[in-house]
């Protein structure tokens, strides 16, 4: 059982890994952009809008592709697209291009929570499943930290588009191989999910508002932790870039162990996992105030690290959250939902962000992000203790 277990886990979290180094690109590549194509800041934050964009509505259509067709399929026809769409950066004439390329980023990107997700939930007994996901979980934060070093170090060694047609050729190859190694029964499974329904559920709805808030704070992060170090702190690109990478490897420790909390500590699953929550959204919102504070790399990399364990290490125990909701025939659909509520927020976060950066500074544009963690801590208290 054990090795089974590690065969699919392993499998799902390298096509994870490879994905996200694809989809958080452009995340390290914002300052890159900035340059090559003189934008303002407020322009850095539709690129990130375009992004969030294409995965918030493809997120739905390829739930219901892989309930119908399998991981296996959805999950290759994935990855090869995100291996299309970063090369399609590297040859963008203007700054609408690559906001097109983007979007298309950000749409192939919507095959990951579905079909990740079922491979999980369907091959992984329940005893294990938090577990699991948690580990799962750091495929988005590994693959943006192998980004951040990736793009903005080839970059300085090279030119800027260099990183980005590694990441293509390296993620066009790890697609091609998941197809021919990963098996799973690919059954058809026509119904399409009760989306009504799933929103019926009170406790889900407040938790959507907080997975809302969240999305805000690791959308919005991870996209201008690289500037926030060369503009304010006044430190290399590359040094921005090993910030960042070091943020995603807090987030993936954050990660990892919220989700053992979650099948270790005593109290009932939603307790457990809802008290998770709020600690991780109280503490990230109260290093969201001490960031504009710092003035060295080190010291704002501290700040980071902690940010990464707390905020932006709450994604695997927000699902985990959600599974404690609804049966397990409707996890799936349930999961879809709650990733499309984080993902809106990438669409008004990232250019309110930048808005408050041009007009009033660093200050004022974290502040907004620990105003949102702190009401994503006082939604997340609402759900925990709710008796729906």
């Amino acid at each position: 059982m054990k090795v089974r277990f590690w065969k699919i886990v392993s499998a799902v979290t390298i096509w994870h890994i490879a994905a996200s180094i694809c989809y958080y690109a452009i995340y390290a590549g914002t300052p890159l952009f900035r340059n090559a194509f003189d934008l303002s800041g407020v322009q850095i934050g539709f690129i990130i809008t375009a992004l969030s964009l294409g995965y918030a509505t493809s997120l739905l259509p390829f739930g219901i592709a892989t309930d119908r067709f399998g991981e296996r399929r959805t999950l290759t026809l994935g990855l090869i697209g995100l291996a299309i769409g970063v090369f399609a950066v590297t040859v963008a004439p203007s700054y609408w291009l690559l906001l097109l390329a983007a979007f298309f980023i950000g749409s192939m990107y919507g095959s990951a929570t579905p079909g990740t997700n079922k491979a999980i939930f369907d091959q992984i007994e329940p005893g294990r499943q938090h577990r699991a996901i948690g580990i799962k979980q750091i495929g988005p934060t590994i693959g943006s930290a192998i980004g951040a070093v990736l793009i903005t170090g080839l970059a300085g060694l090279f030119f800027w588009q260099f990183g980005f047609l590694v990441a293509a050729g390296v993620s066009f190859a790890i697609a091609v191989a998941f197809f021919f190694i990963y098996r799973n029964s690919d059954r058809a499974e026509p119904n399409v999910p009760n989306f009504r329904g799933l929103l019926s559920n009170k406790p889900f709805i407040v938790l959507l508002l907080a997975g809302t808030c969240i999305g805000s704070a690791f959308y919005t992060t991870t996209g201008y932790t690289v500037l926030f170090i060369e503009e304010s702190i006044g430190a290399t690109v590359a040094t921005g870039g090993l910030v960042l990478a070091t943020l995603q490897i807090a987030s993936s420790a954050g990660r990892i162990g919220a989700g053992t909390l979650a099948d270790v500590l005593p109290g009932t699953p939603r307790v457990r996992t809802g008290g998770i929550l709020i600690a991780q959204a109280i503490g990230g919102g109260l290093l969201f105030f001490v960031l504009p504070l710092t003035n060295t790399a080190l010291v704002a990399g501290i700040a980071f690290v902690g940010i990464g364990v707390f905020i932006l290490g709450s994604p695997g125990v927000y699902f985990s959250c959600i599974s404690t909701l609804f049966p397990e025939e409707e996890l799936g659909a349930a999961s879809a939902v709650g990733q499309l509520a984080m993902t809106l927020s990438g669409l008004f976060a990232p250019p309110a962000f930048g808005y408050l950066i041009d007009v009033s500074g660093y200050a004022a544009a974290w502040g907004l992000l620990g105003g949102l963690s702190f009401t994503a801590g006082g939604l997340l208290l609402l759900v925990t203790f709710s008796r729906v």
